[in-house]
């Protein structure tokens, strides 16, 4: 029995290949491979520039640091992500708000929010959008790829699971120059090369200092396995689609009520990351914790995205304040969440497998 895990990389030769020839080179690190994975990511998304780094969760640590958020700011987040999110806020000193989510979609809904609206509202007020589009390379909204809108950032992974891998890494998306060159100094230490931008250089080899950073790059081999990776991404993102237009099919034409494909909205086109179906537990007479155990022994691995913030003990401990607020929509959501197997080398006949197993599953007496 082939056992078929929720999520994996796709990893052929040519990527092998690309990673030996970095080996070969002469930089393993801070070389040239870097500046062309940032301009091929860039050229894809139709944005500006890229700025890559060690993982997404630098990528977010690195985004709230180079735009000013610290102490006394606040940011305003979904409790549907991983832990993150909201832990790189925490990492610069800022406080954070937990919104709620639509129960459909799982994403914030603006009475709690969509992008338009909330870029709207962020107008309007004075403050910074960041996407944490780390499921969402290769979607689009409104017709624009994620990453080539107009917000302040945006964040993607390179994580394993996620639609290319470096084997760790991560990007942002900026658009105003300084706060990218901010970026870039960040994720070295704080050091400025640029001469012109240091008070008194004494000679070629003098770097300054200049603030407190981190060690957040990433490496020439990670930018070979990027840019061999990125070449494959368009089919990468058609499989995944494809993929999901079986599961929903194949949803539709086994199961009645109880059982819910994502939603799917006119304006926008998901690169299906994850394939995060609703199942009513308790009118099908069982539990997720069942659910998921009686599939694990068919050889079929499920995941639950994600374990709401306020349930971990960290983000209950920072943000007292936000416990007793009622977020029906999280609780909708969260309780009905299940994430089936999803990436380019699962066949139409595995997701077919998927199904008729969950079928039995939900089907079965408890």
């Amino acid at each position: 029995m082939t056992c078929l895990p929720y999520g994996r990389q796709t990893i052929d030769e040519d990527d092998i290949a690309a990673v030996a020839a970095a080996l070969r080179a002469p930089q393993l690190t801070c070389g040239p491979l870097v500046a062309r994975f940032e301009a091929a990511l860039a050229a894809w998304l139709g944005a500006p520039c890229a700025t890559v780094c060690a993982s997404g969760t630098a990528a977010l640590h690195l985004t709230y640091a180079a735009l000013g958020i610290g102490e006394g700011d606040e940011i305003i987040t979904t409790p549907i992500t991983f832990s993150a999110t909201a832990a790189a806020a925490y990492y610069v000193g800022a406080t954070v708000r937990i919104a709620d989510v639509d129960p459909r979609t799982g994403n914030l809904a603006p009475a709690s929010a969509d992008m338009a609206e909330l870029s709207a509202l962020a107008r309007r007020h004075g403050l910074r959008i960041v996407e944490d589009a780390c499921h969402a390379l290769g979607a689009s909204y409104r017709g624009v790829r994620v990453g080539a809108g107009d917000s302040d950032a945006v964040v993607f992974s390179f994580h394993p699971v996620k639609h290319i891998t470096t084997g760790e890494g991560g990007a942002v998306i900026v658009r105003d120059p300084d706060v990218k060159h901010r970026l870039e100094r960040l994720r070295q230490h704080g050091i400025e090369r640029d001469h012109a931008r240091i008070a008194a250089p004494a000679g070629p080899w003098v770097y300054e200092v200049q603030e407190l950073g981190w060690n957040y790059r990433l490496s020439d081999i990670a930018c070979a396995l990027g840019l061999a990776q990125l070449a494959k991404l368009d089919r990468f993102v058609a499989e995944r689609r494809r993929l999901a237009a079986h599961y929903r099919a194949e949803i539709a034409r086994v199961f009645g009520d109880g059982v819910a494909a994502p939603v799917e909205l006119a304006d926008r086109e998901s690169a299906y990351h994850l394939f995060a179906v609703a199942i009513d537990f308790a009118r099908l007479g069982t539990t997720r914790a069942r659910a998921m155990a009686r599939l694990a022994a068919a050889g079929i691995a499920t995941q639950v995205h994600y374990i709401p913030l306020l349930h971990h003990p960290l983000h209950a401990r920072r943000c007292p304040g936000e416990r007793a607020r009622p977020r029906p929509g999280v609780d909708h959501y969260y309780a009905r969440t299940l994430s089936l197997p999803l990436y380019p080398a699962l066949t139409p006949a595995d997701a077919t497998r998927v199904v008729e197993e969950l079928r039995r599953v939900l089907g079965e007496s408890p």
